[in-house]
């Protein structure tokens, strides 16, 4: 759901509590305590569960 609001509404969401990215990955594009508007035209959700159950979703705005 927070992946079609962010691209229904244009605005990302903040990542919470991150104090100190990992200086390894700079390429990573982070929203640290504080939504940004940005316009989302794809998005992947991964959930990672208890004894292996994952799951991951990809969806792409259709139309204009």
């Amino acid at each position: 759901i927070a992946c079609a609001k962010a691209m229904e509404t244009g605005i990302v969401p903040p990542t919470i509590n991150l104090d100190t990215p990992d200086p390894d990955c700079p390429a990573l594009n982070f929203t640290p305590h504080k939504a940004v508007e940005k316009n989302v035209d794809t998005a992947i959700s991964n959930s990672f569960g208890f004894g292996g159950h994952n799951a991951v979703i990809a969806i792409k705005k259709f139309g204009g």
